[in-house]
Parts: C-alpha cells; structure tokens; sequence
C-alpha cells in the first residue's frame, strides 16, 4: 500500500479531507456541500492520475531498454 499513496499524496488528501470536514461543519449540509465534496474528489482523482501516469512512464522506459538492448 507505501508504494500506492506516498507520503506527500497521504499530507494532500488529509489536509483536502480535513478542509472538507471544517467546510462542512461551517456552511452545513447545503449546497455547498457538493462544492466541498467535488474539490476533494477532484484532489484525489489528481494523486491517482499521477501514480497511474508514473507507472505509465516506468513500462515505457523498460521497453525502450529492451530496444536499445537488442539494437546493442
């Protein structure tokens, strides 16, 4: 699970969750709550993109070193 939500993703949505907790403990259950929620949502669908982008990018230096491999 480390290697999942590294320790600066794990600050980022603590803090988003607890602003969103002080959110809706000071607006109530209004509208606003929707906003609350999509923010942090949002932050977490960016800490997610960016894990699946870095796996991403390690499957494609592997290869590119196996090219580089077989052209050597």
């Amino acid at each position: 699970m480390k290697e999942i939500i590294k320790s600066g993703n794990t600050i980022v949505i603590v803090i988003t969750f607890i602003l969103f907790t002080i959110a809706l403990f000071t607006t109530g259950l209004t509208k606003d709550i929707l906003l609350e929620a999509g923010v942090f949502l949002v932050s977490v669908k960016i800490i997610l993109m960016s894990r699946a982008n870095k796996k991403s990018i390690n499957e494609l230096k592997n290869k590119l070193n196996e090219i580089i491999d077989k052209l050597n």
